[in-house]
């Protein structure tokens, strides 16, 4: 040993003997292998504690460095902190040759990749099972140069994980397989969110520098690709070790083509995802032999010297190490109980923990009784306080203190003694500690506890309220993401309604909470929890509005949850309480807006129901349009009312996503697919009527096949298509099955022969299209038939195709969108309407006669993947991947979709309101003067005068009464947009670069400026006139002279199109926005730059004002500016700081008009909807 280490055990010696008991430490010191069994029975032959000490200080001083880290390490695993700072200074360097190897036979190196890939340390009593460990680093070897699986499976309690744990520990394997290091992840029984808060943790470790992002991903799908790009770029030949994997849906999202090792009961379990795979078994229980090795490792016993009874206990004990080490532990403490223990153990006295729990251990809740019934009378209180914890949750101490309400040092004791009889376990992660009870102990509290949980979860709730009382958890406390995550569920549990209540309907908690997590928990506990949140019409405005507004909810920065609440109706709780703590922030300075035609918008949606767990794949009415039968990944089918959403019906009958379910004819049977066999059967369709009952089905297998099930055989076969059928469909009249397929065709069927009638190839129709090239693949993704049968419509990609069913010519091709793909698509029975569901989370309603679009329906939260009317039209549902079904009323989408508003308006702003101008494709009186399309139009202020600018490079004035006119001709190219001035003057700017000063009353041109090389796209002209701004797509904006038509500054910085500019009232500053988002805010009178607005950490990919920057306006004073783009901003013209966000429903918001106080705002969206707005005073 060093003399350094040395000196510090002397110089500390009487500290050490004083303190510290023998026990335990020689525990950790005898597992380090630095400590033999005959000096452990050296130190206990002293009579006293402190001779103990003293012999074990001796025995120490004599041994080499390893010794004196052993000891150090036991103190501080021992709780004795204090004394092991005193020993902190003497700790000698290892040296660093010959591997590093210690005294355990690990090498630094591995000690380091391991701990810093969290990979758990061996437990105090280990036995060693090299036969498996080996065979775990044989399949390991596997993975060395390509990516894939091992599985290493087994009963519960078997010894996976520490197995695992073990052959990790090899130098020679980390060094040449994964040099990328190992990454361990404690997985367990997880839903969704679980899932996500895991894959948020990992993320997090494997990004602490946020080089990717700096903020969790908000979605499993999104959780996938950070992990991919990580172990890409910054992890690349490294292995991840996902232990305790239930559910193969689980592996999906670690399905990334890299190096994975999972423990799990499921030898199936990777069968869900792709790559080389192996699997190593491990023995359901430990050998008798190694069941009593530690037993004699906890007692200090040769195996010889076991007493009788010891062959008898490990008997009983089915030979699980966890139930072992339970008796053991209780046997170190009390060596003279052998008979006792096994006694208690043959009488099975105790009751099994639940006939339904997944572990088959018949000795467990024996075991855990006996070590309980060990713990002093007043930790028991305390271990039965656990009963209230839910599985694979790992608890900060910080709540278990509030529970208990003390020092986090008492309560680490109280701890530290459960763990120390191995009836809790302990996560250290650097400075904090998680503390969790293993299933099997959990269910055996739960259990035995059973009558006391209610006041059990009442005492963490009351406890919680004590320790907060007004206030709200903050993110930096560590005990925050426990309660936003489990307080809701503790509350339930003891049913405290008026508390439930009171945090469910409160605006502050729904902020903080979404702030962290995102909606989607929130939305889930609204519906787990509606039978104690009885106020129905309070829980409806809450879910409801996390439901509108969670796709703004889980984006970066957060929304302003209080501007979002004043959008709801006023007589909704959520914009009360967002008004009153508007006016509440109003006293410090804040900046908040009402919608003041809000209530001419209502919430479209007649129902919501989240009756699945996961994505919603299929959804369809019954046939008398009482019910709703819903089908999806969580594998399960469900049937409800469609009035109330009440369930009637689960089935869970696959083993796989359920793709669609059909009703029969008569509501008697319901038939659904999956992706369970071989093959994949994607779609089911009942006939429809009830004549006969048959059923079609299409698959992968590229065949279609007709069922008979009154006879219960497959009728037909139909082949033809050369690739996987996509979605099949009976004619209303029974005659024909249309069928859709990747190959990109449809086919029709003769139902009564199964012939095939005709092929029509969809391919065809895109091959023509510019955009797509000769050999391009067309997935046809479904089809629907109008109600006479005389037309099919099928979608492909973003169209709708029409064909009339007799000659197959082609009656209409709608293209619905340029930036999503259709999902799916169904004909109203009752009229022309035809539903298309989209992957842009919406739902849209064309009508087929005039094909036009008649309504927008938003309000899923991710892809739609079906939408389906009920038999007599009046319903249509939607159903998405956000696990929601949406039930609309079709009249009341389309008679609120009819007032739909084009985005060219004029407002005119009086004392006593506002006038606005839009157009409802209604005509008043008309001229056809100009050659192409008009692009904007203005009355002059006595509104006599319609002034026009067209695609045709001209403008049109237009004496709408007296039916004179003139022509304004001299723009080369199409005319952007004009200026009325004074003195019946006009400014226009083309895209041609050029601007132009006209006189309306004579058409002569009066100035002509050359502005840009590039097309202009907006001019401002300075409150004094003297001089003009021009932006352009050439990235510049400029500053011109109307006194010297001369360019004053040339303005550079943007680094896209400077899509609009405008002057403050004061003349001394010019705000330019441009299509990144980004807005600058110049000095006129020097052209210099003084801010930027917009420089704000936004979601990857999306522009800082949602899309291009299309408006400005400043406020009379120039302290304020408002912004338009893909929503509206408001800045601080000083500090160029954000002061407020206003979302509206859609996007692309073309111009803002503002009151001369900057009080009032008035804009239209892309969907139509008009927004006038207010600010708050």
């Amino acid at each position: 040993m060093d003399v350094k280490s040395r000196n510090h055990l002397l110089l500390n010696h009487e500290a050490l003997v004083r303190d510290i008991k023998t026990s335990y430490i020689m525990d950790h010191m005898i597992a380090d292998e630095v400590l033999t069994l005959q000096e452990e029975e050296k130190v206990k032959a002293q009579t006293t504690q402190k001779e103990r000490a003293a012999m074990l200080i001796k025995i120490i001083l004599a041994k080499d460095n390893y010794s004196y880290i052993s000891f150090y390490n036991a103190l501080l695993h021992e709780g004795y902190k204090d004394l092991a700072a005193l020993l902190q200074d003497g700790i000698p360097i290892i040296s660093s040759c010959n591997g590093n190897k210690s005294m355990d036979g690990v090498t630094s190196y591995v000690r380091t990749v391991l701990c810093e890939g969290g990979v758990p340390q061996r437990p105090v009593v280990f036995v060693t099972r090299p036969k498996l460990v080996k065979a775990i680093q044989q399949k390991l070897y596997n993975l060395r140069s390509e990516p894939g699986w091992v599985t290493v499976y087994g009963m519960a309690g078997c010894g996976k994980s520490v197995l695992t744990a073990e052959a990790l520990r090899d130098h020679h394997l980390l060094e040449d397989c994964f040099p990328g290091g190992i990454h361990w992840i404690s997985i367990g029984k997880q839903d969704k969110a679980g899932l996500l808060m895991k894959l948020q943790n990992l993320c997090s470790r494997l990004d602490q520098d946020f080089s990717l992002s700096q903020r969790p991903p908000l979605n499993i799908e999104e959780a996938k690709d950070r992990l991919r790009l990580l172990m890409l770029r910054k992890y690349p030949r490294c292995l991840m070790v996902l232990d305790d994997i239930w559910d193969s849906w689980v592996l999906k999202a670690f399905d990334n083509q890299c190096q994975v090792l999972i423990t799990s009961r499921d030898r199936s379990v990777t069968d869900s995802v792709t790559g080389n795979k192996y699997e190593v078994p491990v023995e359901s229980g430990l050998a008798h032999d190694k069941g009593l090795e530690i037993l004699s490792l906890f007692v200090n016993m040769k195996i010889t010297d076991l007493p009788e009874e010891a062959d008898s206990i490990v008997g009983e004990c089915k030979g699980s190490p966890l139930v072992v080490s339970l008796i053991g532990a209780l046997l170190r403490d009390f060596p003279n109980r052998w008979g006792y223990y096994l006694r208690q153990l043959q009488n099975k006295q105790f009751k099994r923990i639940r006939k339904s729990s997944s572990y088959d251990y018949e000795a467990l809740d024996e075991a855990m009784s006996m070590s309980v019934e060990m713990l002093n009378e007043n930790f028991k209180d305390y271990y039965k306080d656990l009963s209230v914890l839910q599985k694979d949750v790992k608890v900060p101490t910080k709540v278990l203190c509030i529970l208990w309400d003390m020092e986090t040092e008492e309560v680490e004791d109280i701890l530290q003694e459960f763990v120390n009889k191995s009836l809790l376990f302990c996560d250290r992660n650097g400075k904090s500690f998680h503390y969790y009870l293993h299933d099997l102990q959990l269910d055996f509290l739960t259990e035995k506890n059973r009558n006391q949980l209610q006041e059990l979860h009442k005492k963490i709730v009351n406890q919680y309220k004590k320790h907060y009382k007004l206030h709200i958890p903050t993110p930096a406390q560590e005990d925050c993401m426990y309660w936003y995550n489990f307080l809701a569920y503790h509350m339930a549990s003891a049913n405290m309604q008026n508390e439930l209540c009171a945090l469910m309907f409160s605006l502050d908690w729904i902020k903080a909470k979404t702030e962290l997590v995102g909606p989607a928990h929130l939305i889930h506990e609204y519906v787990e929890y509606s039978h104690i949140l009885d106020q129905k019409v309070l829980r409806e405005n809450f879910q409801e509005f996390l439901s509108l507004n969670g796709h703004l909810l889980g984006r970066q920065p957060f929304p302003d949850i209080i501007q979002l609440g004043l959008c709801q109706p006023e007589i909704s709780e959520v914009y009360q309480q967002a008004k009153l703590q508007a006016q509440q922030e109003l006293v410090k300075g804040a900046f908040y807006l009402e919608w003041v035609n809000k209530k001419s918008m209502k919430n479209l949606s007649r129902l919501v129901v989240r009756p699945h767990t996961d994505a919603v794949y299929h959804a369809c009415f019954s046939k008398d349009g009482q019910r709703i039968a819903s089908c999806g990944a969580d594998k399960t089918l469900q049937v409800f009312k469609a009035k109330s959403g009440e369930k009637l019906l689960e089935i869970k009958a696959h083993d796989d996503e359920v793709l669609c379910c059909a009703f029969s004819a008569d509501d008697r049977f319901v038939a659904t697919c999956s992706v369970d066999k071989k093959v994949k059967v994607n779609c089911c369709q009942f006939n429809n009527t009830n004549d006969q009952l048959l059923l079609a089905t299409c698959s992968n297998d590229t065949y279609i096949k007709l069922w008979d099930l009154n006879k219960k055989y497959c009728r037909n076969t139909m082949f033809g298509h050369l690739n996987s059928v996509s979605h099949c469909r009976f004619s209303p009249d029974d005659k024909y099955v249309a069928s859709c397929s990747s190959d990109g065709t449809l086919k029709l069927w003769e139902v009564c022969s199964a012939n095939e009638l005709k092929t029509i190839d969809i391919k065809d129709f895109f091959r023509n299209a510019d955009e797509y090239q000769d050999d391009v693949e067309v997935l046809v993704k479904c089809c629907s038939w109008s109600a006479n049968c005389a037309t099919i419509m099928v979608a492909a990609k973003n169209r709708l195709l029409l064909f009339d069913v007799i000659t197959s010519d082609l009656l209409a091709e709608v293209l619905i969108s340029h930036h999503s793909t259709i999902q799916y698509c169904d004909f109203c029975p009752g009229n022309q309407l035809v539903a298309v569901a989209l992957s842009h989370y919406s739902v849209e309603l064309w009508n087929t006669e005039s094909f036009l679009k008649v309504a927008d329906c938003r309000g899923h939260l991710s892809w739609v993947h079906c939408v389906t009317f009920s038999p007599d039209g009046s319903l249509f549902l939607t159903s998405s991947d956000d696990q929601t079904i949406r039930i609309w009323e079709s009249s009341k989408v389309c008679k609120s979709s009819a007032l739909v508003l084009k985005r060219e308006l004029d407002v005119v702003f009086q004392d006593d309101g506002l006038m606005i101008l839009a157009i409802l494709n209604q005509v008043f009186k008309s001229r056809t003067g100009h050659e192409k399309s008009v692009q904007h139009c203005q009355f002059t202020s006595d509104g006599r005068t319609l002034i026009s600018s067209s695609d045709d490079s001209t403008i049109q004035v237009w004496n709408w009464q007296s039916e004179e006119y003139i022509f304004l001709k001299g723009h080369k190219e199409a005319v952007k947009n004009f200026r009325l001035l004074e003195n019946s003057r006009l400014l226009s700017w083309s895209f041609d670069g050029t601007v132009k000063v006209w006189n309306i009353c004579t058409g002569i041109i009066e100035e002509d400026f050359v502005c840009h090389e590039d097309a202009v796209l907006s001019c401002a002209v300075s409150p004094d006139a003297t001089k003009f701004s021009s932006t352009s797509a050439d990235k510049t904006a400029k500053i011109w002279s109307f006194e010297s038509s001369s360019v004053l500054h040339e303005l550079h910085g943007h680094k896209g199109c400077v899509r609009c500019c405008t002057f403050s009232f004061d003349n001394k500053f010019l705000a330019t926005g441009d299509d990144n988002g980004e807005i600058r805010i110049w000095d006129v009178s020097r052209g210099e730059l003084l801010h930027l607005c917009s420089p704000i950490t936004v979601d990857e990919g999306e522009s800082t004002h949602g899309g291009w920057v299309t408006d400005l306006c400043f406020s009379p004073e120039s302290n304020m500016l408002v912004s338009c783009g893909g929503y509206l901003k408001w800045w601080n013209v000083t500090t160029g700081e954000s002061l407020q966000t206003f979302y509206t429903n859609g996007t692309n918001l073309k111009s803002i008009y503002v009151s001369p106080s900057f009080k009032v705002y008035v804009t239209i969206d892309n969907l139509g909807i008009l927004y006038v707005l207010r600010m708050l005073e």
